[in-house]
């Protein structure tokens, strides 16, 4: 009996190989999938007594309450000799406490409760949100609403920020890929005020005073977007929010003209010397803004070139064939207000620096002489496509496209066309982008590292400035 079971046991372990053996191979680039369906979440879009936009998603899930407001302003809009000055307003905002909460206790309230507020101000938007428990809802919103309507700006934490954003300045050289970002901007948008960056010199010129005023000019509720999610009753958050800004009072608001960006048609080759074994390789140049009917184009064409991890051209040959570099990609972003920018990049050791400059020049101009295979194309749409739903992962998330395509005056639609306009890109519209928005002959090109260690003298590439970074001081 014992010799049977022990037969019995051993075929038994048998069978799960001979079921292997027998089972067909899958290959997994024939499989095929159901088509995902996902309708993009809408929210409730509600204007408040003052004309303070809201956008709505209620979430029982969990006891939070997240709030996001979108103000129109931004660093383009400062004075050039002010340069400096919307960033350190964003950051004093919430750091300089309020008329009627001070600094210090404004902290300890938040760590009490467990909430967050946070404030800044970019290129072309200001932010401040706030997260809390839907039981300190009450009190953090008072304290969110106070950072928006009435801040302090107190003197000593003015001078703090002041101090903070110079000693990052002396310190914005260390990087060398910060150095290389940062030329190839303020070379693209030369005499534009995206190409500014704050000195020393223009922070130490600033004051409380130019804060207020700053404050004053752009923080009014009918230049504002609120997005607010969690856990809340429709009724009584709209009546939370009426309470707590009932006394902000509209007020005219008109944005300084900025004029568009001009694009410089004369290529250029900008070294900055940095005794480094790593070459670091940005090019690029000026691009399009979300108006432009090509915008779905561009994306799919750019995602082929750059823009999609190891299956894009520039991944796939630089690294994965060359082995000159671990990370190569490029990037073409539509601007909001203004043209964006064209962009590659990478980094190599120096020995190397011709070498990869090379391939990625010829791989962006390729671009532009035939059309693209098949089997990219498709990838590139389906990547696209099917990376769309990560933007509304949450709720917060939700509510925040919905106000920020207002902000921005994205047309009706947006979202919801926006998977089926990538679907309609052909490879001819690919092609025919490619030739229109690639400029290989006019790429702005910045090298940070040590020429001395270069396979081939940055020369051959065009007549080469050197770029001497600032002293810091």
């Amino acid at each position: 009996m014992k010799k049977l079971l022990t037969i019995f046991c051993f075929f038994l372990a048998l069978l799960p190989a001979v079921s292997a053996i027998a089972a067909p191979a899958v290959n997994p680039r024939h499989m095929t999938f159901p088509p995902l369906v996902f309708q993009v979440p809408t929210t409730e879009r509600v204007v408040l007594a003052n004309g303070m936009v809201v956008h709505l998603l209620e979430d029982r899930e969990l006891p939070l309450v997240s709030i996001q407001a979108y103000i129109g302003t931004g660093s383009v809009y400062e004075p050039a000799d002010k340069t400096g000055l919307a960033a350190l307003a964003g950051g004093v905002l919430r750091g300089g406490g309020t008329a009627l909460t001070s600094a210090e206790d404004f902290d300890d309230e938040l760590e009490f409760m467990a909430s967050a507020i946070e404030s800044g101000i970019g290129a072309d938007l200001g932010t401040v949100s706030m997260s809390c428990l839907t039981k300190n809802l009450d009190r953090t919103l008072a304290l969110f609403a106070q950072v928006l309507t009435s801040p302090a700006f107190r003197e000593d934490r003015v001078v703090q920020g002041k101090n903070l954003m110079i000693e990052a300045i002396r310190r914005q050289n260390d990087d060398p890929k910060e150095v290389a970002d940062r030329e190839l901007f303020k070379t693209i948008y030369r005499n534009h005020p995206l190409g500014r960056y704050p000195t020393i010199d223009s922070v130490s010129s600033l004051s409380r005073d130019d804060l207020v005023a700053f404050h004053g000019r752009y923080f009014h509720p009918n230049n504002v977007i609120l997005a607010v999610s969690g856990d809340f009753d429709r009724r009584e958050i709209l009546g939370k929010l009426e309470k707590a800004f009932a006394g902000w009072q509209r007020g005219d608001v008109s944005l300084p003209q900025v004029a568009a960006p001009t694009a410089d048609d004369k290529p250029a080759v900008l070294l900055v010397k940095k005794d480094i074994d790593q070459t670091v390789i940005r090019m690029g140049h000026l691009g399009i803004d979300k108006n432009n009917p090509d915008l779905y184009a561009v994306a799919v064409m750019n995602t082929i070139l750059g823009g999609n991890g190891f299956s894009s051209r520039l991944m796939s040959i630089i690294r994965s064939k060359e082995g000159l570099a671990y990370n190569v990609d490029s990037a073409f972003s539509a601007g909001r207000r203004f043209p964006g920018t064209f962009t590659a990049e990478t980094e190599t050791k120096s020995s190397s620096t011709a070498k990869a400059i090379g391939l990625m020049q010829g791989i962006i101009a390729d671009m532009t002489r035939h059309p693209v295979r098949d089997v990219e194309l498709s990838l590139a749409r389906e990547s696209i496509i099917n990376s769309f739903i990560f933007a509304f992962t949450t709720p917060a998330s939700v509510v925040a496209q919905r106000a920020r395509l207002e902000y921005y005056g994205y047309p009706e639609g947006y979202l919801e066309n926006y998977r089926k306009n990538i679907a309609k890109v052909s490879k001819q519209d690919v092609l025919r982008v490619a030739r229109k928005y690639l400029h290989p002959d006019r790429m702005i090109m910045v090298v940070v590292g040590d020429e001395q260690k270069f396979d081939k003298p940055l020369s051959s590439f065009g007549v080469v400035r050197e770029i001497a970074l600032e002293a810091s001081k």
